[in-house]
C-alpha cells in the first residue's frame, strides 16, 4: 500500500473518525445549508442530506458516515488524496467537534508567506503573465508565495483590502485548492479605481491575469475595467433559467451599481459553455451580457501562450483537488 510510507495508520484511523458535518462546519462553512431540524444539505448538491451522523446523496444513490467517504464518493478523490487532505487540514486547524445546531464562525487562514516570491514570479512569467502585472499583484498583496509548499496564493479582498479569500495553486504540481475559511463572495479580482460600466468575468485568477496581459500587449490600459475571477465554476440548475448567479458576481454587481455590461470569458469546454449559458439566461434582462471566450485554446492562458509561442501547460483531467473540497474548482494548472 502506498499510504503507509506517507501517513501513519494512527493518522488514517483519526481521519476516518471525522464526520461530514464536523468537516463542513470547520473547513467549508459556506457550503453548508440548514435544511430543517437537524438536517443539513450543501449548496453544490441540494439532494445531499446530512443528519444523525450520516449523509446520503439521494440523486446518486450513494452515502456514508465520514468526511473521508464524502471526499471519495462525492468529490472524486482517491483514498490517498482524501486522507492527505484531511490530515493536512487537521494539522493546520484541528477540527472542533460541533453539535448539529451550533453554527461555526468563518475565519480565513492564509498560508504563511515565504521570505521571497521568486518561484511565484518564475511560475507566472512562465505562463506568459506580464512582469508589471505580476509586480502589481505582489505589491498589492493579491499574490504571494507560501513558505512550506511554495504554492502560488491568489488573494481575494473586501472593499478595505482585507483578505477574505485565497485560491492556492501548486507550482510544479497539480495541486489546486482554497485556504480554510475562504469566502467565495470575495474571489480574486482587480477592480478599476474609477467607476466603470463593464465587468469582465473569468474562471480563474490565471485567466484574469492572462487577459490583462493580452490587453497590455495590444497597447490597451489593462486597469481600465473591472476584472473578476470566480472561485471555481458553479453548477447551474437543471432548469437553466433557475440557476443562481455566482456569489462573487452578485457581490461585485452590488458594490458597483454603475455596471451595465458583463463580459463572460469562460472556458471553451462543456462546463464553461454551460456556465456561460446559465449566467446569460439569468442576467440578460438586467444587464447586457456578452460571450467572449478565447479565440484559440481552452482558456485565456492558452490563448496568451499561443500568442507568445509558449508551451501550453498540461492538465490532469480527472484531478479534483481542493483544500476546501469545492467540487467545481477545476485544475487551473
Amino acid at each position: 500500500m502506498k499510504i503507509m510510507p506517507y501517513i501513519p495508520p494512527s493518522v488514517v484511523q483519526e481521519v476516518k473518525r471525522m464526520d461530514l458535518l464536523t468537516y463542513l462546519k470547520n473547513y467549508e462553512p459556506y457550503e453548508l445549508v440548514h435544511f430543517s431540524g437537524n438536517t443539513y444539505t450543501t449548496r453544490t448538491h441540494d439532494s445531499l442530506k446530512i443528519s444523525n451522523g450520516k449523509w446520503m446523496w439521494w440523486s446518486q444513490r450513494t452515502g456514508g458516515r465520514s468526511a473521508l467517504d464524502y471526499l471519495i464518493k462525492v468529490k472524486g478523490y482517491s483514498f490517498l488524496e482524501a486522507v492527505e487532505l484531511l490530515a493536512e487540514k487537521a494539522n493546520i486547524q484541528p477540527p472542533i467537534s460541533v453539535s448539529e445546531n451550533v453554527p461555526m464562525e468563518k475565519q480565513l487562514l492564509l498560508p504563511k508567506k515565504n521570505q521571497d516570491d521568486q518561484k511565484v514570479i518564475a511560475y507566472l512569467s512562465g505562463r506568459g503573465i506580464d512582469k508589471e502585472i505580476i509586480q502589481f499583484c505582489l505589491e498589492s498583496g493579491r499574490v504571494y508565495e507560501s513558505s512550506f509548499h511554495h504554492n502560488a496564493v491568489f488573494v481575494g479582498m473586501d472593499e478595505k483590502e482585507n483578505p477574505k479569500y485565497a485560491a492556492i495553486r501548486g507550482i510544479g504540481t497539480s495541486f489546486i485548492g482554497e485556504a480554510n475559511g475562504s469566502d467565495k463572495n470575495y474571489s480574486f479580482s482587480i477592480f478599476t479605481e474609477k467607476p466603470q460600466d463593464t465587468v469582465h468575468l473569468f474562471e480563474s485568477a490565471i485567466d484574469l491575469l492572462s487577459y490583462a496581459t493580452l490587453q497590455k500587449l495590444e497597447g490597451k490600459e489593462w486597469r481600465r475595467e473591472h476584472l473578476l475571477s470566480l472561485a471555481g465554476v458553479y453548477q447551474p440548475a437543471k432548469e437553466i433559467e433557475k440557476s443562481k448567479v455566482p456569489a462573487a458576481l452578485v457581490r461585485t454587481l452590488k458594490m458597483h451599481p454603475e455596471v451595465k455590461t458583463i463580459v463572460l470569458h469562460l472556458d471553451n469546454d462543456r462546463i464553461g459553455r454551460l456556465a456561460t449559458k446559465a449566467i446569460s439566461a439569468v442576467l440578460s434582462k438586467q444587464y447586457q451580457v456578452k460571450d467572449v471566450p478565447p479565440k484559440q485554446g481552452k482558456d485565456y492562458n492558452d490563448l496568451l501562450c499561443i500568442k507568445l509561442n509558449l508551451a501550453i501547460t498540461k492538465r490532469e483531467k480527472s484531478t479534483k483537488k481542493s483544500m476546501s473540497g469545492h467540487k467545481n474548482m477545476r485544475d487551473r494548472r
